[in-house]
């Protein structure tokens, strides 16, 4: 009898066995992922603190993280920086990856909100991330309720990397009434033009579902090559582009710079040695800062 049952259960297990492995690798996945340690760094004279507050756009909690100066109070109201971090990133990417918050001992505040993977505009297919919403309505006003910050123009800057690069474009663009200045380093500024792919289904969804289909009205009016088109030189921000020289993005974002030149925008572009990432982001701060503090102070 045992030799009648043996041969069965080995071709059940010969059949099953494959499936055992991708569910206990999916649980692996899933059960063993790896939590980053939130390590912000630390400047001298610069206090940090973490803010969680109801954003009306979002019908939810929203988290933002703020450095500024140790000795601010409300009797000044100081410049703001509010900066947007990449896709798959949160509000402690630039704290933690960066030396942001060392500008914040020159009188910045220095605000760096959770996006998560928004593209900071308001999702056509999904109602409930209005992302676009939040960063230009809920987030100043809670900003400038807490903190000495200025709720004037030409004291408030956008800065981003990647996804955050191409929300500080599009608002530059959209809406030149906020901001004095836009940061974009490494910007994904062609993403609403990225078609539908089967090899990455899954961001092709993403993307369908944040800006409509491909075509649609809806993703034109996030499009940065379609904007720099009608929007007046003279009212938008001041713009710094960057570029890593291996950056893989740098023929689109070289592409959209000499529309700004063409249309006679007020820009810089750097590129500096690097690829898509912080090694590269580091090396434009200084720049970037330096050219942003020069406008709104």
């Amino acid at each position: 009898m045992s030799g009648r049952i043996g041969f069965p259960m080995r071709l059940l297990v010969r059949v099953l066995l494959p499936f055992a492995v991708v569910i206990l690798a999916l649980a692996g996945c899933h059960g063993g992922k790896v939590e980053l340690v939130d390590s912000p760094r630390r400047f001298p004279g610069v206090a940090l603190q973490d803010v969680t507050f109801y954003s009306t756009a979002l019908q939810q909690n929203a988290k933002y993280r703020v450095y500024l100066p140790e000795n601010a109070s409300g009797a000044e109201k100081l410049p703001v920086v509010y900066v947007l971090h990449g896709g798959g990133g949160d509000f402690t990417d630039w704290s933690n990856n960066s030396d942001v918050g060392k500008y914040a001992a020159r009188g910045l505040i220095v605000v760096m909100p959770e996006g998560a993977f928004s593209y900071w505009v308001n999702a056509q297919l999904a109602p409930a991330d209005r992302y676009g919403d939040f960063v230009v309505k809920d987030l100043p006003a809670d900003v400038e309720k807490r903190f000495p910050a200025s709720g004037e123009r030409n004291h408030r800057a956008m800065v981003g990397s990647s996804m955050g690069g191409f929300g500080a474009v599009v608002y530059a663009l959209k809406r030149p009434d906020l901001f004095a200045f836009a940061g974009a380093l490494s910007p994904a500024i062609e993403v609403t033009s990225r078609g539908f792919s089967w090899a990455r289904f899954g961001q092709s969804e993403r993307f369908r579902k944040i800006f409509g289909p491909k075509g649609s009205d809806a993703r034109r009016a996030s499009d940065p090559f379609v904007l720099v088109k009608t929007a007046d030189p003279a009212k938008t921000p001041y713009l710094y582009i960057g570029s890593g020289e291996n950056e893989p993005l740098r023929e689109p974002i070289e592409r959209f710079v000499e529309r700004l030149k063409h249309r006679r925008f007020a820009y810089e572009y750097h590129t500096k040695p690097g690829g898509h990432g912080w090694d590269e982001w580091n090396t434009q701060m200084p720049e970037c800062f330096e050219s942003l503090l020069s406008k709104i102070r």
